[in-house]
């Protein structure tokens, strides 16, 4: 038909491996479980920046930056915020690294430890979030700071373990070199644009839900949504983990 876009077969397969995964597929159901964990970042990270002083707990590419605004002194930013979110975020990661190698030959068991701690984390922020009131007193603010970037620095050291292409769950940065450089326009073979743009969606998702619920529902409701997620995908990366298929073994 005149004037009908239609979407090259490629780009909707990879959208489909992503969401819904081929039985016997080399990373399993790993590529919805990480996207689902993309869209938590966003929810975590819009609460973070709205509610905890132009902060984020995820992005710690941001994060940098925002400290460089904090240390000449513009006004809504704060070295110590910004100091306590990046601290955090390290002594996550370096827990979630230990979990990968408690772990470094099941995936499916270090998905599981590692979001079953988040879990955790996520349900004292949640706790945190209902009774300190809005607007956060500085007390509550920096706790919440604490807790939500360590649950995030776990979540990208998982990620990077699991080693699932374009799904590091926290940063999108090489996502979208990838979709240009990797583009005919850019020289190369033709992006793998559909992988890629779920990512950029369920972090974009993520965070329209977040700002829409702290602005017009209540603040803590992004950290409720974020909890249930990962507490779903524990559960399922606990269930499938005792399969015993190829997914679950870590390459390299």
């Amino acid at each position: 038909m005149p004037g009908r876009i239609t979407l090259p077969m490629s780009f909707l397969a990879e959208v489909r491996q992503t969401l819904v995964p081929e039985h016997g597929s080399r990373h399993g159901p790993l590529p919805p479980l990480l996207v689902a964990m993309t869209f938590v970042t966003g929810l975590v990270d819009a609460f973070s920046y709205l509610l905890l002083g132009h902060v984020f707990v995820a992005n710690m590419t941001g994060n940098v930056v925002l400290l460089g605004f904090a240390l000449v002194g513009t006004p809504g930013f704060s070295v110590a915020a910004s100091v306590v979110s990046i601290a955090s975020f390290v002594f996550g990661a370096v827990v979630g690294g230990r979990i990968a190698t408690r772990f470094a030959q099941h995936r499916g068991h270090l998905l599981t430890t590692a979001t079953t701690l988040q879990v955790v984390l996520l349900a004292a922020a949640v706790g945190v979030a209902i009774v300190s009131g809005s607007p956060i007193s500085q007390g509550y603010r920096y706790a919440l700071i604490a807790v939500l970037a360590i649950a995030m620095g776990i979540q990208n050291a998982a990620a990077r373990k699991l080693a699932v292409p374009d799904l590091t769950t926290t940063v999108l940065t090489m996502t979208f070199t990838g979709i240009a450089a990797d583009s005919i326009l850019g020289g190369g073979p033709g992006s793998k644009a559909g992988r890629r743009l779920v990512a950029i969606g369920a972090m974009l998702g993520g965070a329209v839900v977040g700002a829409a619920l702290v602005l017009s529902v209540h603040i803590a409701y992004p950290l409720v949504i974020a909890l249930g997620v990962l507490a779903i995908v524990a559960t399922i990366s606990r269930m499938l983990g005792r399969s015993g298929a190829v997914w679950l073994r870590i390459d390299g």
